[in-house]
């Protein structure tokens, strides 16, 4: 009767535990943008993108980043559970050549949840 019992309260605490803790431990993952918003034509700019995700454990983490510039990809990093992220914010650059205006759009996602959506910057090219 007591293994019974043990089993069960082991059940009803791990869902307890399941229950209030989720929430505060699954989002989506979030990026953020640092880029000049204005340089001269054929000069190369940084981009640099932050991404903000609370977990990156080999269940949860981010599935990959994407950098676009007006809209053709010009970077993208992929990870997988045995090859994550360094931690739950880390930071990407790419470097790209200014040949005009550029508009450009990040997003990351989350394995099991999602993007939080796309952020996006613009450069515009002075004279």
């Amino acid at each position: 009767m007591t293994t019974r019992r043990s089993v069960f309260l082991t059940i009803v605490l791990s869902f307890l535990l399941l229950q209030f803790t989720s929430p505060a431990l699954a989002n989506k993952a979030a990026v953020a943008i640092q880029a000049p918003a204005s340089a001269a034509k054929g000069s190369e700019i940084t981009i640099r993108v932050t991404v903000t995700h609370n977990a990156n454990n080999f269940l949860h983490y981010t599935e990959w980043v994407s950098v676009m510039v007006n809209n053709q990809e010009v970077a993208r990093w992929k990870y997988t559970g045995s090859n994550r992220p360094d931690g739950e914010v880390f930071t990407k650059e790419v470097k790209y050549t200014l040949n005009g205006d550029a508009e450009i759009r990040v997003e990351a996602s989350c394995n099991l949840h999602g993007s939080e959506g796309p952020a996006t910057a613009k450069v515009l090219v002075t004279q």
